[in-house]
């Protein structure tokens, strides 16, 4: 299994997999085959691919741990920058065909309409997980306060599951069951820190020990 993951063909696999969702929606536009509201099937399909890449993204830190497969973290930095991707080609149909690119008006509608607030707060908290997703900034700005800037994706995953929720008001269930995914990984990762924390209590308590007595 580690040969398969270390693999660069491994990596480029998975690069064109997660190009599909782009391609299938380019070639129905193409084709003009996205239903009788174009727009809307845009923006729904890059929004349900962009929560989907969020939690791909989320779920390689449990997966690597659980499964015991280190390796695994090779894959995460490149599914985070596709859910990048694919929040801008979201929001980019909103302020292309619906907001005729009218910054103004895009601006009262995220002021004016909640689900418009928190799915626009989910783009920007996402910005700067991509600028800083390389080797470089995590030396610049130090891994403890990478990992603490990159703690704003669960912000991102919260929020675009509200704005989603927010969005469809009738049918549901979607917009749950991604929630229900985030809200799982979220308790995760509260409950690897907290026992963590438990694990390393008794060494900080024996070395406080060996200080005073010393």
């Amino acid at each position: 299994m580690r040969a398969i993951l270390v693999s660069k063909w491994t990596k480029v696999a998975v690069f064109l997999i997660c190009l599909i969702p782009f391609v299938d929606l380019l070639w129905r536009f193409i084709k003009s085959d996205l239903g009788i509201n174009p727009v809307e099937t845009l923006q729904h399909g890059t929004g349900d691919w962009t929560i989907r890449f969020i939690v791909f993204t989320l779920c390689i830190t449990p997966f690597r741990k659980l499964l015991k497969l280190p390796d695994l973290i090779r894959f995460r930095r490149m599914l985070g920058l596709f859910a990048f991707f694919y929040v801008c080609l979201h929001f980019l149909t909103y302020l292309g065909p619906d907001q005729s690119f009218d910054l103004s008006g895009m601006w009262k509608d995220v002021a004016k309409r909640p689900f418009i607030t928190v799915g626009f707060a989910a783009f920007v908290s996402l910005i700067p997980l991509a600028i800083t997703s390389t080797a470089g900034w995590i030396r610049r700005i130090g891994g403890k306060r990478w990992q603490m800037l990159h703690r704003l994706i669960y912000f991102a995953a919260v929020c675009g599951v509200v704005h989603y929720y927010w969005l469809v008001k009738s049918d549901v269930r979607k917009p749950l069951f991604y929630g229900a995914l985030v809200g799982i990984l979220l308790l995760w990762r509260l409950g690897d820190w907290f026992f963590k924390r438990r694990s390393q209590a008794p060494a900080r308590v024996a070395a406080s020990s060996v200080s005073v007595n010393g």
